[in-house]
Parts: structure tokens; sequence; C-alpha cells
């Protein structure tokens, strides 16, 4: 029988390729796990001085960082790096810190005294071992750092694989990280093609992935052959919904500043938003103004570009599927999309239909659908025949209208009256949930995600199994009948 590299070479060295990332990847692991077991559950204060390192591994490197980001965007706004990568990871490690103590201690449960009377239960966080953290590009230090400060507050070690739309930023980490965690600890590694694929395949104690529903399921399938848990950020359509007794203009304001950020390229932005029927002309009005008061033109640093030519072509590409099926383009300042930059300006999609690319794919960049509604069962109805979203956000000064949304529309998060900053409050966890996603990281319940919550039982130096061996008769009998009846009334 020919071989394969007979048959086809190129298979041949594709396999070749691959077999190695993947020896070369279970090398690493295989140092960050024997790490693991010679300090399988750092103090608090070894958990404090990584949390520490990591921050001052940003702290110290904020303009080469950004600068590298912007490399790998084409342009990237130096202030929403600042705002989106700095700020907020900064806050994370401080609050995470803050409350570790805490986190840590051991809780005592209650016990059931009629069975084990003396005895204690208690609930120990403890250590997993080695997480695999897979990190995508459109925020790529916020969303790699606040999950590596989960790993390390519940003490583990975390290797982390970058895009392949982040290199310079990955090449820059691989070099300074070394300076501030030893590669047992935190291990950078880059994408240079077929990574991913054999970096799911490895297997951790848990692995999180951020990245669209399509790579997550094979990123959960791969796990699955070695039963390592997942935690899946995946996205979808984020709904936004505006009462009409709530202020028009501060919800454009609002939802436009959430919409031009980052060029639209986040995961729980605003992907559509609800506008009752009757407001319609003036909301999109109000929305075009804010636009071309505070956007007037994409020629602006202060305005970032499409991560590749393959996000920027996909823009045009929704905007010509819906003027062709009949929809109405609305382009607040006129201006048209950079092909030199990969700028693309600020857009609304009105009058759709269900064919259309905008109205099935989540949109993650400058194009904003608005939907007309009647009434709130309308707006539920919709969202609802789709998957869950990652993101709801309701404008409304109702709490029993907010409550209706919420109470009907699952969603990973919601933020009530403004958009996308349930994700900055370190004391909420975030995650998605069917569609948009499984699990949670961020605070309390990031750290207890990626710890082994153990339970943990203490017998009493009396025990009542004295009495629970056979034979079954006299006082035993009688002993099991009453506790029968007794748990069960």
């Amino acid at each position: 029988m020919n071989s394969i590299a007979e048959i086809n070479p190129a298979i041949a060295e594709s396999i070749e390729q691959a077999n190695a990332i993947s020896e070369a990847l279970k090398s690493q692991l295989d140092v960050q796990r024997g790490a693991y077991f010679a300090d399988p559950n750092p103090s608090l204060s070894e958990r404090k001085h990584h949390l520490r390192q990591l921050k001052a591994l940003i702290g110290e490197n904020t303009e080469a960082i950004a600068k590298a980001i912007s490399e790998d965007y084409g342009h990237r706004s130096e202030h929403e790096t600042m705002f989106a990568e700095f700020i907020g990871t900064g806050g994370t490690i401080n609050d995470t810190i803050k409350h570790l103590k805490k986190w840590m201690k051991p809780q005592s449960r209650h016990i059931d005294m009629t069975m084990f009377p003396g005895a204690s239960n208690k609930v120990i966080p403890q250590p997993l071992g080695v997480v695999g953290l897979i990190v995508p590009w459109n925020f790529p230090v916020f969303l790699a750092v606040t999950q590596i400060a989960c790993a390390f507050a519940a003490g583990n070690r975390a290797m982390v694989k970058m895009s392949e739309n982040s290199r310079a930023l990955t090449r820059l980490l691989q070099t300074l990280s070394p300076k501030y965690l030893p590669e047992d600890k935190l291990l950078f590694i880059e994408e240079t093609g077929g990574v991913g694929i054999e970096f799911s395949k490895l297997p951790f104690d848990l692995m999180i992935f951020t990245g669209s529903g399509a790579t997550g399921k094979k990123v959960m399938a791969s796990a699955a052959e070695n039963l390592t848990p997942v935690i899946l950020e995946l996205g979808g359509k984020s709904p936004a919904i505006i009462d009409p007794n709530y202020d028009l203009a501060k919800a454009a304001e609002r939802i436009m500043f959430a919409k031009q950020f980052n060029a639209g390229q986040i995961c729980v932005n605003v992907d559509y938003v609800f506008v009752h029927r009757s407001q319609m002309d003036e909301f999109v009005e109000l929305c075009a103004q804010w636009v071309r008061d505070y956007v007037p033109t994409t020629d602006t640093d202060d305005y970032t570009s499409m991560i590749d030519q393959r996000a920027y072509d996909r823009m045009l590409n929704t905007v010509e599927d819906a003027q062709h099926h009949g929809a109405t383009v609305v382009n607040p300042t006129g201006e048209a999309p950079n092909p030199q930059t990969r700028k693309v300006p600020i857009q609304f999609i009105l009058n759709t239909s269900p064919e259309m690319i905008i109205r099935q794919r989540e949109t993650f960049g400058p194009l904003l659908m608005f939907m007309p509604y009647d009434s709130p069962e309308d707006v539920i109805n919709y969202v609802n025949a789709g998957d869950r979203p990652l993101s709801m956000y309701p404008f409304t000064r109702n709490r029993k209208l907010s409550d209706l949304y919420i109470n009907h529309i699952m969603s990973g998060g919601v933020s009530i009256n403004d958009a996308l900053l349930h994700v900055s409050q370190h004391d909420l966890p975030f995650g998605g949930v069917g569609g948009s996603g499984m699990g949670h990281y961020h605070g309390k319940e990031g750290f207890m995600a990626c710890s082994k919550m153990r339970p943990v039982f203490h017998q009493a130096n009396f025990s009542v199994n004295k009495f629970m061996v056979p034979p079954y008769t006299g006082f035993k009998d009688k002993m099991f009948r009453n506790l029968t009846k007794k748990n069960l009334k």
C-alpha cells in the first residue's frame, strides 16, 4: 500500500507539521503540569504576587502594547486601547487582590444531625491545575488578562493561545512575559497556522474559549475527547430595546457610543435596536446627528480599522446584500469606506427582511439594524425565535417593563439604560447562555469556575453506622422504618 507521502506529499507535510505542533504543545503542557504537581496549592501571598506581576507586565509596557495592537489592526485608536485594554484590566486585578482572601477561605456547610451527629462539612476551593485560554483579537489584552487573573487567583497556571490577528502583540508578550512570570506559570503561544486545532486537543484541566459559535463547537468537541470542562464566550445578536417613554436622545447617545467603539468589533455590542414604530424616524435622525457630531469622518486617529480584509469585505457585502433585498441604508456622513485603511463608516440598515445577512449573522462591525415594534410581546417573540443573545439592553425607567424583558428573554447579561457596561463590572460574572456560550468568568464566579470547589466530610468519633449493618431485625428494622417515614413525611 502506498504511503500518504507517496499519494499526496502536501497532506503528508501537513500531518507532519500538525504532529510537530502537537508535540511542542504537549511538552509545554507537561512543564506547567509538572510545576503544578510540585506546588499544587499556592498560598494567598503567592497568588497576590502572581497577580501583581501580571499587572506589572501590562502596566509597565502600555506604550509598546498599544503600538503592537495598533499594528495588528492596521490602526487602532490609542485612547480606545487605554479605555478597553488598560483601565479595566488594572481594575479587575486590583479588585481580585482585594477580595481573594475571602474567596479562598473554606466554606462551612450544614450537616444532617439526625444521620451524622457531631460530623462536619466544608467546601475547600482548590486549584484545578493548568488552564488553557484561546483569546480573540478584538480585545486581546483585556480578555487575556481578565481570564488569566481568574486562573491565577484560583492558584492555577495558564497557557494562552493568541489570535492569528494578534501576532505583533503575541510576539511582544512572548518577549516581555518571562521577565515577570516564569513560563511554567504563564506562557503565550502564537498562532502560526494549525496551532489552535492542536491546542484545543490538549488535556487541560479547564479551557476558556472566546470566539465564534462555529469554532466554539469544534473546541468543545476536541475538549470532550479529554473530558476537559470548557467556558465558551461566543457572542451573538444582542438587541437594544427602546421604551417609547424613555429619553430618545439619551438612548441614541449611549447606543451610538457603543456602536462606534472599536468600529463595532465587540462581542457584546448592540447588534440591532428595537424602536417603537411611531418613533422610528425621530430616533434614526437622533442617531445620525450623533454620528455627524462625534464621528464626522473615519479619517482620524480616533476611529479604528476593521481587523483584516475579510472583515472589511464582510461589512461591504452585508450592506450590498441588504440593499439588494430592498433594505434602506442610511449613511449619516455620506463618507465611503476606505479600502486603504480598511475603515468603514457607521451605517444604519432599515426595512430589513429575514433573508438578509444582517438578520442572520452577528454584525461585528459599524452597521446597526433598526427594527420597528408595536408591543413588548413583539420584541419578546422575535428575540426568543433565535439563539439566546450574549447581552440585552433595555432602555426604560419602568421597572416592570425591564423586569418583563429580563424574565421573558434569556441572555448572557443585561445592561439597563446603557450598553456594554455590565462587562466592566468587576463583581459581576460574564458569560453567555445557549448559542452565546456557557459558563462564567470575572470576579468571584471566575475564581470558582477556575477552582475545584472540593467537598470535605469529616466524620465524628461517634457514628450511627454501627446501627446500620445487617441483620436488619428488631431495633435496626424499626430505626430504618422510622427514618424513612420521617424523611419522606
